[in-house]
């Protein structure tokens, strides 16, 4: 009751002997109810891992195994193309991350730009291959030499009889002397110059129907693939103009063909891989392939006889933008006759020759005597040339074809 401001509790006997027992229990600290049950999960894991140590090690190893399987038995089978063969929905998807229109940027003075500055779409579709002005320059004519000084301006001449001795492979660069060299660096009205493919004596056949195709090309864009050589990637981000102007060739060789094959990529019976005209070119004059690819790479002047322009891209990229429009932006725009890429990794060819020999690519022998040509040469071993790299890599190159830049590509 309350009395005086205070309280009181009234208890009787029964709840006084329960209130004492309360009482008595309270300073009895128990462990709580989980600390136990905590102690008993941590002996029974430490048990099983002591127990199934073996499994645990070797399940990660297990499941990598059976994802790869189910990854190989996933892989799909070929997929028949009705227009120009067969390829692999595999190979669809891989390319997928390739074909992006998204352009490349880089970052200029604090500011991120496009590296390639193209026209707007609408604008690329009015671009013709004689909006260009005129730049011949100091080159009026070219003359291509045999070994035997007989010069020939018709590139189906025929050569005169040669020795037995002369080897094949000499026959295609011209089996010049270095001092014939040293004076087709000179640059005159008419050069005389030693260049490859002067005579198909020299090798790379092409099939006449496969000439008469190039023939007919006013620009192209080309690539090769010997040896078995890469895949061949399919462009994209070309306008309608470009379509019908433009010829695409991917220069092969039959070991090339018969891998391609075997993985889906056949030739159509118009000589097509999708938009590639693929040129199978036979009797090779090297014995390393990758000197076969530096004919389609710098003698596209010779092979596309009545081409104006040409672009050269390796077959280990793709072509994502349109060729038209390429020409417009780095030649036509800024009257240039040349564009060709920086290389990647160095800025000398001094630094590319210790790479070259770091990667087995070459003796150290072998390059000494190249390096040592070029030092005779009076080739500096500057990094910049005009603000820009002093090395290129030779992975794209877009150019004109004058008697300047013909002259220079057969150098």
């Amino acid at each position: 009751m309350f009395n005086n401001h205070s309280i009181s509790i009234s208890v009787s006997d029964d709840e006084s002997d329960e209130l004492v027992k309360m009482i008595v229990r309270v300073p009895r600290k128990r462990k709580k109810p989980g600390y136990r049950d905590n102690n008993e999960l941590t002996r029974r894991v430490f048990r099983l891992l002591v127990k199934y140590w073996m499994v645990l090690i070797f399940l990660p190893a297990a499941g990598l195994l059976v994802f790869e399987a189910w990854r190989i038995g996933r892989r799909p089978s070929l997929v028949v193309s009705s227009e120009h063969g067969m390829i692999k929905e595999s190979e669809i998807k891989s390319q997928e991350n390739l074909n992006r229109l998204d352009p490349t940027t880089r970052v200029v003075g604090g500011v991120r730009e496009r590296c390639l500055k193209l026209l707007p779409p609408d604008e690329l579709e009015h671009l013709d291959l004689s909006m260009h002005e005129d730049t011949s320059g100091p080159v009026k004519s070219v003359l291509y030499m045999s070994e035997k000084k007989t010069t020939f301006l018709d590139r189906n001449a025929t050569l005169p009889q040669q020795s037995s001795e002369i080897k094949r492979f000499n026959l295609f660069p011209g089996n010049q002397t270095l001092d014939q060299r040293d004076k087709s660096f000179k640059v005159k009205e008419t050069a005389a110059i030693h260049c490859g493919f002067y005579s198909e004596n020299g090798g790379f056949r092409i099939s006449d129907e496969d000439r008469g195709y190039m023939e007919t090309c006013k620009a192209v864009v080309s690539t090769c693939a010997f040896g078995g050589g890469d895949d061949l990637y399919q462009p994209i981000g070309m306008s309608e103009a470009s379509v019908q102007k433009v010829c695409f060739a991917a220069f092969w060789d039959y070991v090339t063909v018969e891998t391609q094959e075997s993985v889906g990529h056949r030739i159509g019976e118009d000589h097509f891989i999708g938009k590639w005209r693929i040129v199978v070119v036979k009797d090779l004059p090297f014995s390393d392939q990758r000197l076969h690819g530096k004919i389609p790479k710098m003698l596209t002047h010779l092979l596309f006889p009545q081409a104006k322009y040409s672009i050269w891209v390796d077959s280990k990229s793709q072509f994502r933008r349109d060729p038209l429009g390429v020409l417009e932006a780095l030649l036509w725009r800024s009257k240039s006759v040349l564009a060709i890429s920086e290389h990647g990794a160095h800025s000398s060819v001094y630094d590319e020759a210790k790479a070259v020999v770091k990667k087995n690519k070459a003796t150290p022998e072998e390059v000494e005597v190249q390096l040592s040509q070029y030092r005779h040469d009076g080739l500096p071993d500057d990094k910049r040339f005009n603000g820009k790299k002093a090395l290129a890599e030779v992975s794209v190159i877009v150019r004109e074809h004058t008697h300047l830049t013909n002259q220079f590509m057969c150098l």
